[in-house]
Order: C-alpha cells, then sequence, then structure tokens
C-alpha cells in the first residue's frame, strides 16, 4: 500500500494546493492520500482562522479522487504539529505502507531545521514540487545532499503555479474578488459563510 501525506495550515487551501498535490499523486499513485491541515505549525506564527474553518476549506481536495481523504489528527492532538510525530503515527496505523510526504521547494531547501528530519528520511519518500521558476539547482543540490543521508526524493512534474495563501489572504481582505478565482470549491463558499478574511476596517 502506498500512503501519500500532504500537509499545511490551508489558510486558505488555493489552486496551488491543488495543483501540488495532483502532480505528486500523478507521479507516486497512491491507494490512500491524507491531507493533513496543522494544528499550530512550527515554522510560523499561528493562523488566525480557527482550525474548524480551515479543515472544512480542505474538503476541497477530495475532488482529486476517492482516495483522498482529510484528517483532523493533527489538530485533535493539540500544540505544535511535527511532521515526524505525523508519520510515525501513520507508520503504527498503517502497517507495512510505504509513506510519501508531499513538499514544496521551499520547505526541501530549509529541511534539515525540522525537528528530527533523519528520522522523517528513515520513515517516508520526499515528494518535492516546486512552487517557484528557476529554483531546480538549488532543489536538486539539497536533494542530492539529502540522498547522501540516505534520503529517498522525488521530483513531480509540475509547472509552477504562482499562488500563495498569505497573498490571497492580503488580496481577500484589500477587497480583490479576483483572488476568488484562485480557489477551488467549496473555499469561496465556506470563506463568505465564516466571514474570512473581510477587509480592514481601518
Amino acid at each position: 500500500m502506498r500512503l501519500l501525506l500532504y500537509g499545511g495550515t490551508f489558510d486558505p487551501p488555493h489552486l496551488g494546493h491543488m495543483n501540488n498535490l495532483r502532480a505528486a499523486m500523478d507521479l507516486v499513485g497512491p491507494d490512500r492520500v491524507i491531507v493533513m491541515p496543522a494544528g499550530i505549525p512550527p515554522h510560523k506564527a499561528a493562523s488566525s482562522t480557527p482550525a474548524e474553518q480551515r479543515l472544512a476549506m480542505c474538503a476541497c481536495f477530495t475532488a482529486l479522487g476517492p482516495g483522498v481523504g482529510v484528517s483532523r489528527w493533527e489538530i485533535d492532538r493539540g500544540g505544535r504539529s511535527y511532521t515526524v510525530e505525523t508519520l510515525e503515527m501513520l507508520h503504527r496505523a498503517y502497517l507495512g505502507a510505504e509513506l510519501y510526504l508531499s513538499v514544496g521547494s521551499d520547505m526541501l531547501l530549509t529541511f534539515r531545521e525540522w525537528r528530527s528530519w533523519r528520522h522523517i528520511l528513515e520513515l517516508a519518500t520526499l515528494v518535492v514540487e516546486s512552487r517557484q521558476g528557476g529554483d531546480a539547482p538549488a532543489l536538486h543540490r539539497m536533494a542530492d545532499s539529502l540522498k547522501a543521508d540516505g534520503g529517498r526524493i522525488l521530483f513531480a512534474q509540475a509547472p509552477a503555479f504562482e499562488c500563495a495563501s498569505s497573498t490571497l489572504r492580503a488580496r481577500l481582505q484589500a477587497g480583490d474578488t479576483s483572488a476568488r478565482k484562485l480557489l477551488p470549491p467549496p473555499v469561496p463558499e465556506l470563506i463568505d459563510e465564516y466571514g474570512l478574511y473581510k477587509r480592514s476596517s481601518k
């Protein structure tokens, strides 16, 4: 069994996230995909959007196929979310499964800053998607370095998608309705329902 983990803050999930996960799925051919919204990300400030609302927006990923599910494990466990702990949980829950971890190019370049990064390499194969044009040389240098440490690295062949949640939040807060075109259903509808990313009253 092949299991692909795709984690993130997803505040909000957007077409770039969908593009990256689709590319990883095309490469790996997983039997199951688990989308894992973080409770409190370890390397950035906690999201101001409630976890339950980010979780609900992640329903967009299930459109990618019947094998794609969304887990609330990191949210329910509380505290900061560390990838190594999530992989250890999946290793116990799916005995014998081949674990794959989908990561963006920016995350690969800072991978040695992650908690227990060597153990992550033991637990899972990294599936890397490019987020910026022209980052390939730096990515491949890092991949070669991690391979020397025993890592298994795959590169998904996906076109770069210039899209970031932080930029989308800023555009939505500024009243830029064109930003909604970068959000898959049902994300725009949920943003309206929850009253998220409102224009500042200042």
